[in-house]
């Protein structure tokens, strides 16, 4: 007897979203089916994967994470080329650290140049990210939409606090905007009303549930967003059917696990680091992130390699 395997048929569609600019621009979502189920839908483009880059030099990551960067740290252009033309990066995440209104606090004009910088260094999408404060990031990412105009750029965090004026300005300067809510579908969901409300298309708009690290929450944003996904995909919910970033970089190496010197009990500092983060970032897609942003290199590669083993099957 042949045993024949259960197939579900979904009526709902994950939103694509096209970030980018030219030959290399990139399309999120498509999907419908589950994450990397192909035998019961349409899976037309694989998650894909950005690395991150910092507009000043990072005080606060192990060595690990800052030895494959050391020779360009201080010049964020130099550091998105090496990620995409040594390390494979399908796009970039650009962070803004130095307008942290507790760290350096810079106006949003001086960021201008390092962010167009990063831009003409790479032919990939580049998202240009906050630092989750809403004064600031409202200030910045308007300045940086205005003056990038037309580059397709993500720009995030919008949360419920910014959404009016970021979003109104990535309209008018034709940019995308990553919805960010805290780990909640109904909050998720609200603020996708609201962007909608508002008037952002929805082939302009990406989601981020917020990233919970391995043993640091990643349970609570997985399950978050199985129940986005399987809004989207069944109950043909158009509120939730947007594609998922995840920012797992960020939520990793800064965990003690990652922090703490090499032990003889718990290993090589680097080697925790990069299996947290490689792991976390599995995980997530296995829950339906069509983008994750990684950190170290080597994470990087066993991802990608994850990626292809899973979409081969």
């Amino acid at each position: 007897m042949v045993f024949a395997v259960p197939k579900l048929k979904y009526t709902g569609k994950i939103q694509e979203v096209t970030i980018g600019k030219g030959e290399r621009a990139i399309t999120l979502g498509g999907e419908t089916a589950f994450p990397f189920y192909r035998f019961e839908g349409e899976i037309p483009h694989p998650p894909r994967i950005a690395m991150e880059v910092h507009d000043a030099p990072p005080s606060d990551w192990p060595d690990a994470a800052t030895e494959p960067f050391r020779d360009v740290l201080k010049d964020p252009a130099a550091w998105a080329k090496k990620c995409v033309s040594e390390y494979g990066a399908d796009a970039i995440a650009l962070r803004l650290t130095s307008t942290d209104p507790n760290g350096a606090n810079r106006p949003a004009g001086e960021v201008i140049p390092s962010v167009k910088a990063v831009t003409a260094a790479v032919p990939v999408p580049v998202l240009v990210l906050g630092v989750g404060s809403p004064d600031k990031d409202t200030e910045v990412l308007k300045k940086v939409s205005e003056e990038c105009a037309g580059q397709n750029l993500v720009l995030g965090p919008v949360e419920e606090k910014t959404y009016k004026q970021i979003g109104a300005s990535a309209i008018g300067f034709a940019h995308r905007v990553l919805a960010s809510t805290p780990i909640d579908v109904n909050l998720a969901k609200q603020l996708n009303i609201l962007l909608s409300n508002l008037g952002v298309p929805e082939n302009q708009t990406l989601m981020d549930p917020t990233t919970g690290g391995l043993g640091y929450g990643l349970e609570y944003t997985y399950s978050v967003m199985e129940r986005d996904r399987m809004a989207a995909l069944i109950q043909e919910d158009d509120k939730l059917k947007f594609p998922l970033v995840n920012y797992v970089g960020i939520e990793t190496w800064k965990t003690k696990e990652a922090k703490t010197p090499d032990d003889p009990k718990l290993g090589k500092a680097r080697d925790r680091g990069i299996l947290m983060e490689a792991v976390t970032a599995v995980c997530f897609l296995l829950a339906g992130s069509d983008l994750v942003i990684l950190r170290h290199p080597d994470s990087v590669r066993l991802v990608r390699e994850m990626i292809a083993e899973l979409l081969a099957r």
